[in-house]
């Protein structure tokens, strides 16, 4: 990484996120209406969605015009510094339709191929949570730790469903066999948040398929800083396969029990426009 430290870079990140929260926020017009579609008729997108990302990305590139990018709308630009900022504008896009308050600006800073810095902003909840490598996870000014690790029977669990019918199927199945097994399972749609959430003690574990890099990679350095574990299937990172997060205690079994439930599984691949390697919509 050449040009600034983590701290730096989480400045610039805290700032953007401050700036595009306040314009979803304050700029969400009453006829909100959808814009485009992607994975399928129900992965929606906003007029909002693609401001919030316009005012990130010209943020940033003026700061760092050395950077690359790596956006849910479709910013895409290899830099020249090592670092590369992974954005989703919007995070919980039908959340913020029907005018519900849990979405999120999530920004994260990956230097040499790690996330070294990561804010995500929840305005209408009034919450900003942010982490660098190695120095913590906090809320504002106050640092965040997990939760002591339950029995796995009195886990609570979060998770999110994809917007492609096969997978969302498929993902029911596996909460339908879970949920017996924990104490509940809660749906948020916000993976950034469900994240947050987790660091912040609100959660003992959290776990989705399908997601995509910048739906995760704020959410998952700030759950790791708190003392959360992640990982993707057994042995393997976060990946569109799977993210699995949760307390220390709670990972391994929480873990073990979708591998045996295969909730990596796809579903129904025939509808399913990751096979090219892309992953489909996650949540949101």
């Amino acid at each position: 990484m050449t040009g600034a430290t983590a701290e730096q870079l989480l400045s610039v990140a805290r700032e953007a996120a401050h700036r595009a929260g306040t314009l979803l926020r304050d700029g969400r017009p009453a006829d909100l209406e959808v814009a485009a579609t992607k994975s399928s008729p129900i992965d929606v997108v906003t007029e909002m969605d693609l401001a919030a990302e316009k005012l990130i990305t010209e943020f940033i590139a003026e700061r760092r015009p050395e950077d690359g990018f790596l956006g849910e709308e479709g910013a895409d630009r290899t830099g020249s510094s090592g670092v590369r900022w992974i954005i989703d504008p919007l995070d919980g896009t039908v959340n913020y339709l029907y005018g519900l308050p849990t979405w999120a600006v999530s920004i994260a800073a990956e230097a040499d191929g790690e996330t070294v810095a990561g804010v995500v902003a929840a305005p209408v909840r009034g919450e900003t949570f942010h982490a660098v490598r190695g120095g913590g996870a906090w809320l504002g000014e106050r640092r965040l730790a997990c939760r002591p690790s339950p029995p796995l029977e009195h886990a609570l669990v979060s998770t999110g469903f994809n917007y492609l019918t096969g997978r969302r199927t498929h993902q029911a199945a596996v909460a339908q066999r879970l949920l017996p097994l924990i104490r509940d399972i809660r749906r948020g749609g916000s993976a950034a948040i469900d994240l947050c959430d987790l660091a912040a003690g609100r959660l003992d574990g959290y776990y989705e398929r399908g997601l995509h890099p910048w739906d995760f990679a704020a959410g998952e350095l700030i759950a790791r800083e708190a003392g959360a574990l992640t990982g993707g299937r057994p042995g393997e990172p976060v990946s569109g396969d799977l993210t699995v997060a949760a307390t220390p205690g709670v990972f391994e079994p929480l873990q073990r029990l979708l591998e045996d439930f295969g909730a990596w599984h796809d579903g129904q691949r025939s509808e399913d426009p990751s096979a090219d390697g892309r992953p489909a919509g996650g949540a949101g």
